[in-house]
């Protein structure tokens, strides 16, 4: 077995049923956290999609504790690794090698040098041709790997981007680490393309919102879930498109557990139809942040943000399977 995996046995279930890469030391209630069970790993042949986490919260403008945001997610997924994934009926793991790559290293003691460490990370996770999920963290990790991922699949990018923030607040210092900042940069810099963009669930004002089209909160409630996901890919087409979704887009009722809370956003139900709607999304990568765990009630963003998180997994499969 290579040094780099963690050699756990699987149970008789799984080894009759023929399941692969699955950690599954025991009860639910036990064992090692990966998400959903998921092999350790830093292995990439093979693999379709790498998951991590970036353990960051010096970003935040507000309240901290994201960097206990990755491990949070993973503790909250354990039972998702249980069943056959509703609505879609499946394993999503059938035909999908999925692993769970680890965290990003980076020196919090020198906060110049993070932007680099994280641009690094997903640049080698990248080069394998496994696609990224990834796990805040503030919201600033969004920049680097946009970064990698525009290096990888050509910019500029389209992004969906739920949130309760828009996210391009002016900054032109290139060295400040801000998460309400990031796309400003972002668009500046050619990463992501506005005109094939879209912010889904803003609840804050911008005198400027760069050109991307943004479907605020009252919006979605008013109009429907079905409606949004039509405007979604209409907007993004089939164009390499990144996904991030801070899970402040919910109204603080579904995630209290965040850096900055806004009253009015999405329900995790409306959150998760109209992701389960991006199908036909040419899906490159995607994140999902801003779980803080120090401020959470009995794991409800944790248990959100995870089943966020495997929903993406569903798209990303099916994405796959149709090629």
């Amino acid at each position: 077995m290579p040094q780099n995996e963690l050699p756990l046995q699987q149970s008789s279930a799984d080894q009759a049923s023929g399941a692969s890469g699955l950690l599954h030391p025991g009860p639910t209630y036990a064992g090692v956290l990966s998400f959903m069970r998921r092999r350790y790993s830093r292995d990439l042949a093979g693999v379709d999609v790498a998951i991590s986490g970036i353990p960051l919260d010096l970003a935040t403008t507000f309240r901290p504790g994201t960097r206990f945001g990755p491990a949070g997610i993973r503790a909250a997924s354990v039972q998702l690794a249980e069943l056959m994934m509703f609505p879609w009926g499946v394993d999503p793991f059938d035909e999908f090698e999925v692993v769970d790559y680890g965290d990003c290293w980076f020196d919090g003691h020198n906060p110049l040098g993070i932007h680099d460490s994280i641009v690094a990370f997903a640049r080698q996770i990248l080069q394998s041709d496994a696609r990224m999920l990834t796990f805040g963290g503030d919201h600033y990790v969004t920049y680097p790997l946009l970064k990698a991922h525009a290096e990888k699949y050509g910019a500029p990018l389209s992004l969906i981007h739920f949130d309760a923030h828009c996210d391009t607040w002016p900054d032109d210092n290139p060295d400040s680490l801000n998460h309400g900042t990031m796309f400003y940069k972002a668009i500046r810099e050619g990463l992501i393309d506005p005109a094939r963009s879209v912010q889904v669930g803003i609840r804050t004002w911008n005198d400027d919102f760069m050109g991307v089209r943004v479907l605020d909160a009252p919006h979605v409630h008013r109009q429907g879930t079905h409606a949004v996901v039509e405007e979604i890919l209409a907007i993004t087409g089939n164009s390499p498109t990144y996904l991030t979704f801070d899970i402040d887009c919910l109204d603080p009722a579904f995630a209290p557990g965040t850096g900055t809370p806004v009253a009015g956003g999405l329900s995790s139900a409306q959150a998760l139809d109209i992701l389960r709607g991006l199908g036909p999304v040419n899906l490159i990568g995607a994140d999902v942040v801003e779980v803080s765990p120090p401020y959470d009630h009995a794991e409800v963003t944790a248990l959100a943000a995870a089943h966020i998180a495997a929903d993406i997994l569903c798209l990303m499969r099916a994405q796959k399977l149709r090629r």
